[in-house]
């Protein structure tokens, strides 16, 4: 990955249930590449990871959701877990935070289940999106192509299906948040 996201600041959202991988490697790659990443949660202290089958580590939140500011951040992290985005969608504070970033016109990516938090804000309509293959149907009923590719942008979203696809969802994704910054005025 030639592209550096020196300055970029983004948000990763979660709560409690989040895939573990699918926040770990991601968030090592934009901080190889010079983003800043933050935590961002609804949670107040500390939020749980899934580990595949059963619980893993803890993690600490960087900024509480009812602290944190959308003008802050340039792009959006969500990774998947089936309960980490099942309970962002039904949080208001989430989902007003997460629609923020599609309204600014600015980047989001999501893995694996991740995308059902871009179903709720409304902006899955008309979008190729990637996702967990179990996903399908809700994506189809939100109006978007559901795509099984590693990974695949539709504009300010790149998405991919799950943790095997982390290579190629880590490429794209630094590739869409390099060419937001590059876009950006001085």
């Amino acid at each position: 990955m030639a592209e550096r996201l020196d300055g970029c600041r983004v948000a990763i959202l979660v709560t409690d249930g989040f895939e573990e991988v699918e926040l770990t490697r991601p968030r090592e790659s934009l901080d190889q590449a010079g983003a800043e990443t933050a935590i961002v949660s609804p949670k107040d202290d500390r939020v749980r990871s899934w580990r595949f089958t059963n619980w893993g580590d803890d993690f600490r939140v960087d900024v509480r959701l009812a602290d944190a500011r959308p003008e802050d951040f340039d792009a959006l992290l969500l990774p998947g877990g089936v309960i980490n985005p099942d309970k962002l969608r039904m949080d208001e504070n989430a989902m007003a935070f997460a629609t923020s970033f599609f309204e600014d016109d600015k980047p989001v990516a999501a893995i694996c289940h991740g995308p059902w938090t871009v179903i709720e804000t409304g902006y899955a309509d008309g979008r190729r999106i990637a996702s967990w293959p179990s996903l399908e149907t809700d994506l189809l009923n939100a109006g978007a192509e559901w795509v099984d590719q590693p990974s695949v942008t539709d504009g300010n979203l790149t998405t991919s299906r799950n943790p095997n696809d982390i290579p190629q969802f880590n490429e794209a994704r630094i590739g869409l948040f390099a060419r937001q910054k590059t876009a950006e005025p001085a």
